[in-house]
Parts: structure tokens; C-alpha cells; sequence
């Protein structure tokens, strides 16, 4: 999911100041997508509380990050 630079700026500044990694909540973000065209969004829940369950590195949101070059 590419974000524009603002966007990438607001989410990292909003997930810092509440304590919430960035990389989990762009992650979570691209799994409702995965779902959102679905005719039935069977799973989605099992699939978002499986990437709270992972342990995902609390990269930063720049072009090093490998969650926000997925599209």
C-alpha cells in the first residue's frame, strides 16, 4: 500500500503520540483492503487478529519498509 508522503508523516506522528506501531496499523490497514471487493468478507477477522498476533518489525514508513511497497 503506498501512502503519499503527508499521509506516511500523519501515520507514523499518530501511531507515535498513542503508541502504536505504524508498520501493525499500514498492515492491518492492507488486510481489510485485501477484503474490502470480496462478495463475502468471510475471514477477515481471523486474518486481522492473525496480524496482531504477528510480530512485525516496527519499521519506519519509508521506501525501506517492505509493508508500504506492496501493493
Amino acid at each position: 500500500m503506498n501512502l503519499p508522503p503527508d499521509d506516511q508523516q500523519l501515520l507514523e506522528e499518530l501511531c507515535q503520540q498513542h503508541g502504536v506501531s505504524a508498520t501493525k496499523v499500514l498492515h492491518l490497514l492492507k488486510t481489510v483492503r485485501e477484503y474490502e471487493f470480496k462478495e463475502r468478507r468471510s475471514g477477515v477477522y481471523a486474518a486481522l487478529r492473525d496480524v496482531l498476533n504477528t510480530a512485525i518489525p516496527n519499521l519506519t514508513l519509508k521506501s525501506d519498509n517492505p509493508w508500504t511497497n506492496r501493493n
